[in-house]
């Protein structure tokens, strides 16, 4: 684990009540229900003036959500920086986990495992690791993507429809999200014929 030494205090509940989400805290680290022994960085989920009881929910910068009593002796607490507090170990981030998904024209198991072993030789052998493998046939068609309002009105004509991206693969479609409020919507392809007239 790669953490560092951070000089701390730990706070009460009414000290974190006076907190937002905006203020960087520190919580006890866990990885997918595993909990480990340290703080890793975090930030309230609610003000702490909506606090009305039981726990506070965090948020660690590594997409963890934790619940913590803070005035629990049992457990690891709030903390915030403090250069007169005490030393608290943080976990650090050790570097970004992609998923990714890759189209290989023509794609046979030579060509992915000369990709992989590629990828191994730049970054080295215990970096790149192969978390799930699906080999999916990709049809040579393409698709329009929209956006359109996810409750749109009875009787609309799709006027209000964005163009999010143009001739696009459908797998790749798959990788993609709509905005907020918002919905795709995917249809056959079509050329954009230009029927302006010429002189």
């Amino acid at each position: 684990m790669n953490t560092e030494k951070v000089t701390a205090r730990r706070l009460t509940a009414d000290e974190i009540s006076g907190l937002g989400p905006q203020d960087n805290i520190f919580v006890p680290a866990g990885v997918e229900g595993l909990s480990l022994d340290c703080y890793a960085p975090a930030f309230l989920t609610a003000p702490g003036k909506d606090f009305e009881g039981g726990s506070f929910v965090a948020k660690t910068v590594f997409g963890e959500e934790v619940h913590v009593l803070p005035d629990n002796a049992d457990e690891g607490g709030v903390w915030i920086a403090d250069e007169s507090g005490e030393a608290i170990e943080v976990l650090q981030g050790a570097g970004v986990l992609l998923n990714l998904a890759l189209f290989v024209p023509n794609g046979s198991k030579e060509s992915l495992d000369s990709l992989y072993a590629s990828a191994r030789e730049a970054f080295g052998a215990g970096v790149v690791q192969r978390w799930s493998e699906e080999v999916v046939a990709v049809p040579d068609v393409k698709v329009d993507l929209y956006e359109e309002p996810a409750r749109a009105r009875k009787g609309s004509n799709g006027q209000n429809r964005d163009r999010r991206a143009l001739d696009i693969y459908p797998t790749r479609v798959r990788f993609l999200e709509p905005s907020d409020g918002w919905k795709f919507i995917v249809e056959p392809h079509k050329e954009i014929v230009d029927d302006t007239p010429t002189i």
